[in-house]
């Protein structure tokens, strides 16, 4: 587990430029809130990004966007349709805000115990990249699973039944 900032060290822009051309199918990239813990599994790298959540966020939609060898698959808390303004001040505005940010991604809302276990499972053969951010409300991290950007899901699912029909007549 590398866990930032290291004073010698690149930006987080810089370690996303550089580390988004070896990412591919089953990485994960994490956009989350400042309380998220450090995991200890070794396929996860933990940077701390001093930086904005929704303007980390958008950098790594646009960065992703830019890339031909991968897609994003995108995961968000369940949670937070039910965070109230009493509990979490600013949650309204910020839920507004990011679902402006995420209206082309088609996210998915899930259970945040379940995307860990995702993270956690996937982090055992995989690399994770998670950037915290200074944000304090809770149930707001985004999570990225990343998918190949030349070979659409229709695509695989032909090649999956071509497949079993080929087993199949053997």
């Amino acid at each position: 587990m590398n866990v930032g900032p290291d004073l010698n060290s690149e930006t987080w822009e810089q370690q996303l430029k550089n580390m988004l051309p070896l990412l591919g199918h089953r990485n994960w990239i994490v956009v989350a809130d400042s309380a998220y813990p450090a995991q200890a599994s070794g396929g996860i790298k933990t940077i701390a990004t001093s930086a904005d959540h929704l303007e980390v966020l958008a950098k790594i939609l646009r960065a992703i966007a830019e890339c031909k060898h991968v897609r994003a698959k995108v995961y968000v808390d369940a949670e937070l349709r039910h965070v109230t303004e009493e509990d979490a001040p600013g949650v309204t505005a910020l839920r507004r805000e990011l679902d402006c940010l995420l209206k082309d991604e088609k996210a998915s809302e899930v259970g945040h115990e379940q995307i860990i276990v995702k993270l956690d499972q996937g982090s055992r053969l995989y690399q994770i990249l998670i950037l915290k951010t200074t944000l304090t409300i809770p149930y707001t991290s985004v999570f990225m699973e990343l998918d190949c950007g030349y070979w659409s899901d229709a695509a695989e699912k032909r090649l999956r039944h071509s497949l079993a029909k080929v087993d199949s007549a053997t």
